[in-house]
């Protein structure tokens, strides 16, 4: 896989695909990820990126001739003629859609990938019209600048590449996973390290020592029970779903057993 960022801060990049997972799977060549500084293709002496918006307002644009020249030089097919199933041009924006672990695994299917880190009060609609296939927003919040967006949805996508994690099931049996069709408390399925949380958050893990500072482990993850460890994880997401971000429970793929457990908490689904 391929990932172009476009950016006006490139030496931001550096640490980040140095490091970890990102780090290591660019140096087995399983992804490739360049910079490219926008600033190289503004061509009046001051490198100006930016100008005042039409109409008036606070802040500054992201002019379109730079951006369109940095994108025209990656030789990506026009925007008509391109298969967003194997490459797509995305504008970071907060006012995108919401990058989800969906959308990630969505992303993870493509060959190539070219990120536009917005700035300033926006960038010229043109851009978003003429090149890109969608926006994406990493959060319901502003950031300086979508370089910061921008490693979160690279790191997020490679590490759904095959052969990246040292075990490409953990990134199937974590939180906001697939469902595991084994995720129904069968008693004859052994327990995963984590398991597909069908939507919901993932449950506590725990490891050596048993006790730590007055806490103990639980004493059900010690007894080699798979039943009982399965159906106290299961339980565990459920109620830290409904602690953290209950607005998950609307969409997850819940048992009778899971309503039940949850209605045991007081949550009554509408």
């Amino acid at each position: 896989m391929r990932i172009d960022l476009i950016t006006i801060f490139p030496d931001l990049f550096t640490g980040i695909l140095r490091y970890g997972v990102l780090g290591r799977a660019i140096s087995a060549e399983r992804v490739s990820v360049r910079t490219h500084d926008i600033r190289q293709f503004a061509h009046d002496r001051h490198r100006t990126v930016d100008d005042r918006p039409f109409g008036g307002g606070e802040g500054m644009v992201f002019k379109p001739e730079p951006l369109a020249e940095a994108i025209e030089s990656l030789e990506l097919p026009s925007k008509p003629e391109r298969d967003p199933r194997r490459e797509q041009v995305i504008l970071l924006s907060a006012q995108g859609g919401r990058f989800t672990q969906t959308v990630a695994r969505e992303l993870a299917g493509l060959k190539r990938l070219t990120l536009i880190c917005g700035r300033y009060e926006g960038v010229d609609e043109r851009v978003s019209e003429l090149f890109c296939d969608r926006e994406l927003s990493i959060g319901d919040y502003v950031l300086s600048g979508g370089e910061l967006a921008a490693a979160v949805v690279v790191d997020a996508v490679v590490r759904l590449l095959p052969g990246v994690l040292g075990n490409d099931a953990s990134s199937e049996y974590e939180s906001f996973g697939p469902p595991d069709p084994g995720a129904g408390l069968d008693p004859n399925a052994p327990p995963r390290s984590t398991h597909g949380s069908g939507g919901l958050l993932d449950y506590p893990h725990y490891t050596r020592p048993a006790e730590f500072r007055g806490l103990q482990v639980p004493e059900v993850l010690m007894n080699g029970d798979h039943s009982a460890i399965r159906r106290w994880r299961r339980e565990r997401a459920l109620e830290k779903t409904l602690r953290n971000r209950p607005d998950l429970l609307a969409a997850a793929e819940l048992t009778d057993a899971d309503r039940k457990f949850l209605r045991s908490l007081g949550y009554r689904s509408e």
